[in-house]
């Protein structure tokens, strides 16, 4: 992969639709398109950042191949930050590729995955952290999980990192001068004062980001919550009101629902998979017993396990051993049938769940379904409240890197603290500063660059 390489892709989905849009990129985009492009209207200079109309024909046999929008885009006012053309097309998959042929023989490269995002990094257009951003905005769930990518595109991870970069440098310089001026006693009893202060903000700022890490996950990546219990309490009623359709069949013969059965909905802004499972219980019904097995392996693999009992009956051996078997799992028990005459012992409920009280529903008539998504997603979270202008890390990369200058920084502490020489200090530092800078890019290794990009679709 060179470079300085003109390339080209479909930036658009797979398939057919009302217009699909070819990107090429490069410093011979407009030389490699022109021949192409035909305007409605002679043009002898396109303006940058101008729909011109007109079509497209091949250069080969002069065949007109389709009516177009042709866009040209300059260095350095692009997304990669090269000349740049995009060439608007009517969405068929046969138009598309008959066009790219056509910049293939006008010795254009078809654009590896990620490829254009990563020019726009390595021409300064974006950063590292807001180049992975551009798959968290493509891959977001929910409207929540789109607001903190767009907030990790504008460059909020980008500013506290740099931030914090600038305290590690002001902490380096200090530490250097305390190396170079060390027989002062004086300089460096107030150096000391100084780089302890500075060593402690540096400690809360990165202490901060890497506070609401899980939040940030879950919001980018959701939950899994399963639904479970023994026959015809229920849960294919629940989870039909809970997604809001009827994707289970309800019947009142138990053992209707026999495979699990998952759909994705959001709880204020968090992706959730609710997963409805088959009822548990002893049969001698070999597809039944199948379906239970395969409960018992998404309970293991679940973050929070609804177990829903019918409230209209007392407790069953069956809920007891469901109820045990669950253990050590995050479980919320609903007592569904609330709008029946209830006949559970809710003090044995309460022992048995250690849960202090049982939520009452009616999944039929969607009583207390609104409290049940509260009491899920308080579960999931928690309720820890972050501050105003904390940025959320939502990638695992970032947080390592987080991690990693954190002990360094504590370390460097420790070791200016006990008095020790200003060089263990210095080296300490170093490495805390090499950690962020990998996150926005500034010292990043060709193999994570590989890595990251690889990611990408190609076209974007």
């Amino acid at each position: 992969m060179r470079e300085d390489d003109t390339i080209a892709a479909i930036v658009t989905p797979p398939g057919r639709g009302g217009v699909g849009i070819i990107r090429v990129s490069g410093s011979r985009a407009e030389e490699a398109c022109r021949p192409l492009f035909i305007p409605s209207r002679p043009c002898r200079f396109f303006r940058s950042h101008h729909l011109y109309h007109g079509w497209i024909h091949s250069v080969r046999t002069g065949k007109r191949l389709d009516e177009v929008l042709f866009t040209v885009m300059r260095m350095p006012r692009s997304y990669t930050g090269e000349d740049t053309v995009e060439i608007n097309c009517h969405g068929s998959p046969v138009i598309l590729q008959t066009v790219l042929d056509e910049l293939c023989e006008a010795r254009v490269r078809l654009a590896e995955p990620g490829e254009f995002t990563r020019r726009a990094f390595l021409n300064g257009r974006l950063d590292l952290s807001q180049a992975e951003a551009v798959i968290d905005i493509i891959t977001a769930k929910t409207t929540e999980g789109l607001s903190l990518a767009l907030d990790q595109f504008s460059g909020s991870i980008s500013s506290q990192t740099k931030d914090l970069r600038t305290l590690i440098l002001g902490m380096m310089a200090l530490l250097d001068g305390s190396i170079d001026f060390g027989d002062d006693e004086s300089d460096l009893t107030i150096n000391r004062c100084e780089l302890l202060a500075t060593a402690d903000k540096a400690i809360e700022k990165i202490g901060c980001l890497l506070a609401h890490y899980r939040d940030g996950r879950l919001y980018h990546e959701g939950f899994s919550a399963l639904i479970t219990g023994r026959p015809n309490v229920g849960k294919s009623s629940l989870l039909n009101v809970l997604v809001g359709d009827d994707r289970s069949i309800v019947s009142p013969t138990p053992g209707t629902t026999r495979d699990v059965i998952e759909q994705p909905v959001a709880i204020d802004g968090l992706p959730v998979t609710f997963i409805d499972t088959a009822g548990i219980r002893e049969s001698e019904d070999l597809v039944e017993r199948e379906g239970v097995d395969r409960v018992w392996k998404k309970v293991r693999q679940a973050d929070i396990v609804i177990i829903v009992i019918d409230g209209s009956q007392s407790l069953t051996e069956e809920d007891r051993r469901i109820i045990d078997r669950c253990g050590g799992k995050n479980i919320l028990a609903v007592l569904n049938k609330g709008d029946l005459p209830r006949k559970v012992d809710e003090e044995e409920a309460r022992k048995l769940l250690r849960q202090s009280d049982p939520l009452w529903i009616s999944a039929k008539y969607g009583d207390g379904i609104d409290n049940l998504r509260k009491m899920i997603r308080r579960i999931v979270t928690g309720s820890t409240e972050r501050e105003a202008d904390c940025a959320i890390v939502t990638n695992l990369r970032h947080k390592q890197s987080l991690e990693k200058a954190l002990c360094m920084v504590r370390s460097a502490k420790e070791n200016i603290d006990a008095g020790k020489s200003p060089e263990f200090a210095a080296l300490d530092m170093r490495e805390a500063l090499d950690s962020l800078e990998a996150i926005i890019g500034i010292a990043t290794s060709e193999d994570v660059l590989s890595e990251i990009f690889s990611r990408f679709c190609i076209g974007k």
